[in-house]
């Protein structure tokens, strides 16, 4: 290509940008022509969370734009209200039916067996035109109250089948204009009808799929599923977010605390991750059981997330009905010697960001219950309104699935949750692997609930008598003693499952 050449194919790239209309007109063209967020998505080759963002305001640039424009466009034409037709005139001659049966009797045909009439639904035993319908008016039981929205897969047919030509008028029904707009009315009140698939039968059909692909390979289709794990979290989560009532936002503006100093730095958040082994045994010879917490990252799905972007404020007082980051002077920890710091292996000294969770533990160990440290003092936060059953559904949907795998022994739906979990949780942040939610801060909770429900576990060990020899991670406790009669043993995420058995001897 040469230099001019070069200079042409830049300029016919730029020009203007498709005009959108206002972020509440595409909702409302959306929701008037009863398209969902994933239909909408679909068809324009994005997800249901990047459409969200478009219709809060996001705009879109170069194709992605077209495309959503040229849609929106037709929605407005489509929706845009027909002219009424012209009444009838009081002296128009009466129609003489027998005339009106003679001009359709060329494209009346029999069926073999009766079909739901388009203009009552009922069974019909001929097809006028090729739509199902009764000859006689008094057979016809009425037309339904509201027609059903249209599927994708009909709405696509449409598009793609030539226009029918000019159609016989159906007896007593108005002519050609009632005809056609009856039969493009789908029967509602239907007596049986396929379910829509649910959140798990989502994830079965993935590996159904992947498993038919693969020929069977269990090997192969895991890796597939495990390569998909991530965009399949995404989709899952829009499954399950249909009707819910509070907006994910997924690209909120975020202050410099949360973001990376260096392209492999990291950002100011602590997330208290525990790191601790305890000191000294008592005297003797001991067995040691390493204990494998299920689910750790699956669990800590439950917890206060912000919904909006994070607000500051400064003042020192929490509000519980928030949540978010907070800059905290911690409380001296003195039990070192059989506890872990809740805070994990934190040498600097002098105030630090902590999330949520790690606030809201400190303070529970401060209250009077607990007494086991002074509260927190809390010198200035970023926190948006919360609530902690935003991910409910979405951790409910991947736990019965985890649950049923566990019990069928299905090692490839297994390792397939449990990448769309943990996944989903580690490509929250700066990624490249997850442009459709960028929430840091969730990230941080996530991951702070995780360490904070370990950290709960190992107290519990503690306060029914067993000594607490180590904690790690998300999902590793030592612990000697009879730790059966504290976790409930086994696969399920409320459950533990042995890891290790060792013996260590100290002196007397």
């Amino acid at each position: 290509m040469t230099d001019l050449e070069a200079v042409d194919a830049l300029l016919a790239a730029v020009g203007p940008e498709a005009e959108l209309p206002a972020p509440e007109e595409r909702v409302r063209l959306r929701e008037t022509a009863r398209l969902s967020k994933a239909q909408v998505a679909r068809a324009l080759g994005v997800s249901p969370t990047t459409l969200g963002a478009w219709e809060a305001g996001r705009e879109p640039t170069g194709e992605p734009r077209t495309r959503y424009a040229y849609l929106l466009d037709g929605l407005r034409e489509k929706l845009s209200p027909e002219p009424a037709p012209e009444p009838p005139s009081r002296t128009a001659p009466v129609h003489d039916r027998s005339a009106d049966e003679a001009a359709v009797d060329d494209d009346v045909t029999e069926l073999p067996a009766p079909e739901p009439c388009v203009l009552c639904g009922h069974p019909a035993r001929h097809q006028v035109a090729g739509f199902a319908q009764h000859l006689d008016p008094e057979d016809c039981a009425g037309a339904p109250a509201e027609p059903a929205p249209a599927t994708p897969a009909s709405a696509a047919s449409q598009a793609t089948r030539p226009a029918p030509g000019p159609r016989p008028a159906a007896p007593g029904r108005g002519g050609q204009a009632g005809a056609a707009a009856a039969a493009a009315k789908a029967p509602t009140r239907r007596a049986f009808q396929d379910p829509a698939p649910t959140p798990v039968g989502l994830i079965a059909d993935a590996v159904h799929r992947a498993l038919v692909q693969h020929d069977g390979d269990a090997d192969a289709a895991t890796a597939e599923l495990i390569r998909t794990a991530i965009p399949d979290a995404m989709a899952l989560l829009d499954a399950c977010r249909k009707g819910a009532r509070y907006e994910i936002v997924g690209h909120p503006p975020l202050p410099g605390i949360l973001r990376k100093k260096t392209s492999r730095g990291a950002d100011e958040i602590w997330e208290a991750r525990p790191k601790w082994t305890r000191a000294a045994l008592p005297p003797g010879r001991h067995e040691i059981t390493a204990l494998d917490i299920n689910g750790a990252y699956l669990s800590a799905l439950k917890t206060h997330l912000p919904l909006g972007a994070l607000e500051h404020h400064t003042g020192g007082t929490h509000d519980r009905r928030r949540a978010g980051v907070h800059l905290i002077t911690p409380p001296v920890w003195e039990h070192e010697d059989h506890l872990p710091n809740p805070l994990g292996a934190r040498d600097e000294p002098g105030p630090f960001w902590v999330t949520e969770p790690t606030l809201r533990l400190l303070l529970r160990l401060s209250s009077p219950s607990y007494g086991l440290c002074e509260p927190p003092v809390v010198h200035e936060s970023f926190t948006s309104g919360a609530t902690e059953n935003l991910l409910e559904k979405f951790r409910n949907a991947l736990r019965d699935a985890r649950a049923a795998a566990v019990e069928a022994e299905d090692e490839v739906t297994l390792e397939y949750v449990k990448a769309m979990y943990s996944k989903f949780v580690a490509t929250m942040g700066e990624s490249n692997y997850n442009r459709e939610l960028y929430r840091p801060d969730w990230m941080h909770l996530i991951r702070s609930q995780a360490f904070a429900n370990l950290w709960m576990k190992a107290y519990k060990a503690h306060d029914e008598g067993l000594t607490v020899v180590r904690a790690m991670g998300t999902d590793e406790l030592h612990v000697i003693g009879d730790w059966r009669r504290v976790f409930p043993e086994g696969r399920g995420v409320t459950e533990v499952k042995v890891k290790d058995v060792y013996t260590a001897q100290t002196g007397s």
